[in-house]
């Protein structure tokens, strides 16, 4: 075979991809394919450097090749498949996952890829304000501000804030230059990164300012969720929360960290 991977990360002849469907219908989780292989890697190839499996050629789900732009993000995303263990979890594996996005899924519709990010111009979370308690109202001017300064600055985009969750229109002025500064982005490694943190920030501004190297990670993160920073001081943590907010922060870390291995 010259490629290890068939359709979702399986090995050819073991049936193909979990059906969740049928697990959900049986009230079982899906089964996860087994590992393998002996030992990940990646080699020279055409566009950048290829994962290889056992020394073979691996495949993304839409069996294009799985090739990494550089040496470091080659490196990353087969030191995750050299951490799974007797089976193969995609949900340990956020930099492979973005790579199979970012050339299955958006290398051949950038357009329409970049057009829904320029949407999130007209609804940045930044924007949506409280209007008490004062202490909330405080942390995401503290927090916020500065990031629109930033981006006011940079691309000339400024918004209007509007307090509670009532739709505000935004200058044509402020759309236009936050969606040229998508447009600019023609990388789909970068361009499926900038989704990814847009998606789960809620904030465009926020997504960019980490593409440019205004916010690290850490304060990106801590900027997209002053509201939960803020209920969980009030209310207390809940487990179930954290560990859904735990999964989706490693996925924006893993889109940061892709930004920054093909910078």
């Amino acid at each position: 075979m010259s490629d290890v991977t068939q359709d979702w990360l399986g090995e050819p002849g073991d049936g193909g991809p979990p059906d969740p469907l049928r697990a959900a219908r049986t009230g079982a989780k899906p089964a996860l394919p087994r590992r393998f292989y002996k030992e990940a890697g990646f080699a020279p190839a055409d566009g950048g450097f290829r994962l290889t499996l056992d020394g073979r050629p691996a495949n993304t789900p839409a069996r294009n090749p799985l090739t990494l732009p550089t040496e470091s993000l080659a490196g990353a995303v087969a030191e995750e498949w050299g951490a799974q263990e007797t089976s193969i979890d995609p949900a340990k594996m956020p930099l492979t996952r973005l790579a199979n996005t970012a050339i299955d899924g958006v290398a051949p519709r950038r357009e329409a890829v970049a057009d829904d990010l320029c949407a999130y111009a007209v609804t940045d979370l930044l924007a949506y304000r409280a209007g008490e308690p004062d202490r909330l109202v405080a942390a995401q001017a503290a927090a916020w501000d500065p990031i629109l300064d930033w981006a006011y600055a940079t691309f000339g985009a400024r918004l209007i804030l509007s307090e509670g969750v009532m739709h505000v229109e935004q200058p044509p002025q402020a759309v236009r230059a936050l969606s040229d500064a998508v447009r600019r982005v023609e990388d789909p490694f970068r361009l499926a990164a900038l989704h990814t943190l847009t998606t789960l920030s809620g904030s465009l501004i926020v997504a960019l300012a980490v593409l440019h190297g205004h916010l690290d990670p850490a304060a990106a993160w801590e900027a997209a969720h002053v509201d939960e920073t803020y209920q969980a001081a009030v209310w207390g943590r809940d487990e179930e929360a954290e560990a859904r907010l735990a999964i989706r922060r490693a996925e924006f870390e893993a889109a940061a960290r892709t930004i920054a291995a093909v910078a």
